[in-house]
């Protein structure tokens, strides 16, 4: 449930608050290192399943293929009385982003994906960051890293016929509720023909913290101010670099501008359950533009080298209990690790990059 305490203005708030931020550090780490997790479901045992024997060396194991992105996000300093984050008060903050889609193949076509993602990088002169990671769809089909396992295992084609397994799939939906939100929103749903014209959900929720150390569970929805429409001619279809090459035509004209729209739980709320859409009508605050102004291959832009890891955050901001939230964490750290680690051995082999 969503915790809004009322406590006097003390260094024990203080220490509670670092408490958080350290405590979603220790988390991810042992996530990423194997130490915790129901049923002995470690971060390692993820990346080795979204691999399915079929890794793409030096290149990230989910959205393997994107387009590094900068810009900035200028705060409007509205979200300032729920956060002392300073990413959050009135001004002009830069960032390194990624577009991506989803999957572990860094060749696949852009408009045969299912997901969309925007990932964004913020770091400050006072030593601050920030990393969040966001898809297009608004919930997850399961609450917990063990479902979500078993989720990727019979989500994957059969490695003999490459057929999808239609009768485990029907058997853990049926076995899974709460994946109900998650499917009608997936039957729905119908990509667009630009990153530029997607709405992009942090799913997860995160705790804003004021400066009287009170926290305040919230959830965000990068708006898109550029309506969809028909790509251009000049651009086929069949192209697999399609959305890539769509918005680096679309940047030679103007900047792509979101609207970051942050929703407010309710004490009905639970902010630690992403399978959960919360009712349209909470307090929901525009806190700003976030504007891209460039694109760059991520074979040569800095985005590559970023871990877009969404439990790292500043000082005013907290993770939320979530489990799904902390295995995300863990599980972005080992995929980085190995990439980190071929990407070493490539360079000391001489190979081209």
């Amino acid at each position: 449930m969503s915790k809004h305490a009322s406590k006097p203005r003390t260094m024990k708030k203080r220490l509670v608050v670092i408490f958080l931020l350290i405590a979603s550090f220790v988390i991810s780490f042992l996530y990423a290192s194997g130490k915790i997790g129901e049923q002995d479901v470690s971060a390692q045992q993820f990346i080795d399943l979204q691999e399915n024997g079929q890794a793409h060396f030096g290149f990230r194991r989910a959205h393997a293929k994107g387009i590094c992105l900068e810009g900035e996000f200028e705060s409007n300093g509205l979200l300032s009385e729920y956060s002392t984050a300073e990413f959050f008060q009135r001004g002009t903050h830069p960032f390194i982003g990624r577009h991506s889609i989803a999957g572990g193949n860094p060749i696949a076509p852009d408009l045969g994906a299912p997901v969309r993602s925007l990932a964004l990088s913020f770091s400050s002169e006072s030593g601050q960051r920030w990393r969040t990671g966001m898809n297009t769809s608004p919930v997850m089909a399961v609450s917990t890293p063990e479902a979500f396992y078993r989720q990727i295992q019979v989500l994957t084609p059969d490695p003999i016929t490459g057929k999808p397994k239609l009768a485990q799939i029907k058997a853990f939906f049926a076995d899974h509720p709460e994946s109900k939100t998650f499917n009608q929103w997936k039957d729905s749903y119908t990509p667009t023909t630009s990153f530029a014209t997607e709405k992009y959900h942090s799913i997860n929720a995160f705790y804003l913290i004021d400066e009287d150390g009170d926290s305040h569970a919230v959830r965000w929805v990068m708006v898109p101010q550029a309506s969809a429409k028909l790509m251009t001619k000049s651009i086929s279809k069949s192209d697999p670099d399609a959305l890539q090459l769509e918005l680096t035509q679309r940047l030679e004209n103007d900047a792509v501008r979101f609207d970051m729209m942050v929703s407010f739980a309710h004490s009905d709320d639970d902010e630690n359950d992403p399978t959960i859409a919360w009712p349209t009508d909470r307090k929901t605050i525009n806190a700003g533009t976030v504007i891209i102004r460039s694109v760059e291959s991520e074979a040569s832009g800095s985005c590559n080298g970023i871990l877009f890891n969404p439990l790292i955050l500043p000082q005013g901001m907290a993770a939320t209990a979530d489990p799904i939230l902390n295995a995300r964490g863990g599980a972005y750290a080992e995929s980085y690790r190995r990439r980190a680690r071929e990407t070493f051995l490539r360079q000391k082999d001489g190979a081209p990059q």
